[in-house]
């Protein structure tokens, strides 16, 4: 006699995955600079390089085409790291060795993209004939 099958079905997608999915909510319009300081000699500076290249997609960049992305590379062995240079003038520092990409999205998206002002919906005027004619079509 057969066991039944019980549990999910399929797998999660990974690490990519989670990674677009992070993505989906990012939001640049807080950060005014963003620079990226590496040694690609060392190993931690993998995910950082990773970081900077799913960053810099054109989808998150709408998001704020005001943003600058500097990425210093150096050859003095030092550990990876991220500034952002906000709006409001403060400065967030990522220290990068020990994160994986997939963190750096997670952190950004608690600290930075929590900081992005809630939006109004936007109330549509309407001139006196359309409003007539909204009227009108109610009385019938």
């Amino acid at each position: 006699m057969a066991v039944r099958f019980s549990g999910a079905i399929g797998t999660s997608g990974g690490e990519f995955s989670a990674i677009a999915k992070q993505a989906r909510v990012l939001s640049l319009k807080p950060v005014k600079r963003i620079v990226f300081k590496f040694d690609p000699f060392v190993k931690e500076s993998e995910h950082t390089r990773n970081f900077f290249f799913n960053i810099s997609r054109k989808s998150i960049i709408k998001t704020n085409p005001g943003c600058v992305f500097k990425a210093n590379v150096v050859c003095d062995r030092s550990t990876p790291t991220v500034t952002f240079n906000l709006e409001n003038g403060s400065e967030v520092l990522f220290k990068a060795q020990n994160l994986t990409a997939l963190e750096m999205f997670q952190l950004y998206n608690k600290h930075i993209t929590s900081l992005v002002p809630k939006e109004e919906p936007v109330t549509v005027l309407k001139t006196k004939s359309e409003k007539a004619a909204t009227q009108s079509k109610k009385k019938r």
